[in-house]
């Protein structure tokens, strides 16, 4: 059965709420609230004498920084199961690490794990469960992926005419759109819908792409963030930052992330193991002076580099543990002008250009990130950083088109 998108927050549980437009979400004091503080101050009356399980894991927290399972517990909702995407429930797990389910000792609520054995909630774990809550705090990067998590949990819930309603949050780097799209033929778990590196969009906007684009039946319900503008970064709104994911240790990190983790797939530390991950990047045969020559000319706006050298301690990717690294640091100067992706292609160009003798790819990690062979091939092919971004022009174009119906804040 389809049922209708409906969307929740200060005008309550109204079909078509969010068709009146992204102004009428902001509220009259400014302040900005999580979807789950709009959910228990607005919305409760949904949730009653339903069973519901909670998509979930540390960084689900209220404006005060208390977690959801608490809030929800002490608004007397029935809570029955949790699900916990990569990392875990408490965000512990190294990346791609299997993890196993289990049971919360502060709750003894089952924690299903949909990074493990299943990616998806199974029927057996669905049982007795009316509704589902999605609170998970992105990152706004494609490589995420929550999304995947999210998009899985839609296809189960689809599948017993189960209501998802996700619990929205800030896209903590803000609105900007910038890098390539990604070729739906190379879609992962680590990219799944044809958005740009990064989309400037929040998880309940995605969930809503994706219903379109993938062309799911899920009963899919966006609680909104109360008095959040798109431009605005996390450290904007007031709200409590709680690390994500191990490697993602500050806001600074985030705002890199979109352009860093590209290097993921090269033999290049990103600085997993280090005080700094997705701050920096190293190797220990980094000639830092020549490519930081390079790069400077190109004068990039609001991002600073300097030489560093650190010592990666048990690096999750494996790359270099216990050794000295020459290395690159990006200090953002202004979050509003800096592109992250446009820096790691000057990076990149610069860094095959001086080591085309040392520098690799990994070629299918890299090609799954930057969502198709188009990118690699570009940097071989010896074109210019800047002439490579400038290309993106045209489909970051259409992907602006393509969202319009499903943007849920002003700018």
């Amino acid at each position: 059965m389809h049922r209708s998108l409906v969307v929740l927050g200060l005008c309550g549980w109204t079909l078509g709420c969010g068709a009146r437009g992204p102004a009428a979400l902001a509220p009259a004091t400014g302040t900005v609230r999580p979807g789950i503080d709009v959910l228990l101050a607005d919305s409760l009356a949904m949730l009653h004498g339903r069973r519901v399980g909670l998509v979930t894991n540390q960084a689900a927290v209220d404006a005060q920084g208390i977690s959801d399972v608490v809030r929800l517990r002490s608004a007397g909702v029935r809570l029955v199961a949790l699900f916990s995407p990569e990392h875990g429930f408490r965000g512990a797990a190294e990346p791609g690490a299997v993890v196993a389910s289990s049971i919360d000792s502060a709750t003894g609520l089952p924690i299903y794990s949909l990074y493990g054995r299943n990616t998806a909630p199974t029927d057996a774990m669905l049982e007795g469960v009316d509704l589902l809550l999605v609170d998970l705090q992105d990152v706004g990067a494609r490589y995420y992926t929550y999304l995947f998590t999210t998009v899985e949990v839609m296809r189960a819930a689809a599948r017993r005419r189960t209501r998802v309603v996700v619990l929205d949050r800030p896209d903590p780097i803000g609105g900007a759109v910038q890098g390539n799209v990604l070729d739906p033929a190379y879609a992962s778990p680590v990219g799944l819908l044809a958005v740009p590196m990064r989309y400037g969009m929040t998880l309940g906007e995605l969930a809503r792409l994706a219903r379109s684009d993938l062309g799911l039946t899920t009963d899919l319900a966006v609680v909104p963030v109360s008095g959040w503008r798109r431009a605005e970064g996390l450290e904007a709104t007031g709200l409590p930052f709680v690390p994500p994911s191990p490697n993602l240790r500050s806001v600074e990190s985030l705002y890199h992330y979109p352009g860093l983790c590209l290097f993921e797939g090269t033999n290049l530390s990103v600085g997993r193991g280090s005080a700094a991950p997705f701050e920096q990047i190293g190797a220990p045969w980094l000639d830092t002076s020549a490519v930081l020559a390079r790069v400077r000319r190109a004068r990039l706006p609001g991002v600073r580099f300097a030489g560093v050298t650190f010592t990666p301690g048990h690096p999750g990717d494996g790359k270099y543990a216990d050794t000295l690294l020459a290395g690159i640091r990006l200090v953002t100067t202004d979050p509003g002008a800096y592109d992250p992706t446009a820096a790691a292609m000057h990076l990149l160009a610069a860094i095959r250009a001086v080591h085309g003798d040392r520098f690799q790819w990994i070629p299918r990690q890299f090609d799954r990130l930057a969502g198709g062979p188009r990118l690699r091939e570009q940097v071989e092919a010896n074109i210019a950083p800047e002439d490579i971004v400038r290309g993106w022009a045209p489909a970051l174009e259409r992907f602006r088109e393509r969202r319009r119906g499903v943007l849920l804040y002003p700018e």
